[in-house]
């Protein structure tokens, strides 16, 4: 399985590529798209077309993005959520089912521990995927995001064939209890 991981911004956007065996990762590729400084339909259309071709050059089965934490700037928060529209929008018409995930989640799936610092995402995702280099921050994150995915995968698999299963009998899931 072949998994896109995205950082988005507005200004630099990571991406980040693995393959997945068994347990085992594979690195494919990472980078990041810089947008410029164009207007904002510009920089959102650059974004857009970039991921594009990332799909349609490495053919992921999936894909995974980082979610949008709240700043304190209202209209930096707004901005971002633009960018990372986009990206979901690139995603989706590239026929990818998309894994949502927080900064939080890839730092415990990367570093063990949701306090982590960047540069230790960064030196984890280098020796978690066998690097000769320390990844840029954007391209770490986007990795970190992907190994979050590839480590969660087996388990979402798992829980929406049990949902099926309920599903044919007529019975589902509400805030963790069964309904029938």
């Amino acid at each position: 399985m072949k998994i896109l991981g995205i950082d988005p911004g507005l200004r630099v956007t990571g991406f980040g590529i693995l393959e997945k065996h068994g347990t085992r990762l594979k690195y494919v590729t990472s980078g990041v798209i810089r947008s410029g400084e164009g207007t904002l339909s510009e920089r959102l259309k650059v974004i857009f077309t970039n991921i594009s071709e990332l799909v349609t050059l490495h053919r992921p089965h999936q894909a995974a993005i980082e979610k949008v934490f709240l700043n304190v700037n209202p209209k930096s928060t707004l901005l971002l959520g633009q960018a990372r529209g986009v990206a979901m929008c690139a995603l989706a018409v590239g026929g990818l089912p998309i894994f949502e995930y927080t900064a939080l989640q890839l730092k415990k799936a990367t570093v063990g521990h949701g306090q982590a610092q960047k540069i230790q995402v960064q030196e984890m995702v280098m020796r978690l995927l066998m690097l000769s280099d320390i990844p840029s921050v954007d391209a770490a994150d986007a990795l970190g995001v992907a190994i979050c995915h590839a480590h969660s995968s087996d388990c979402l698999t798992a829980l929406s064939g049990f949902s099926l299963t309920l599903a044919h009998k007529g019975l589902h899931m509400r805030r963790g209890r069964l309904i029938g």
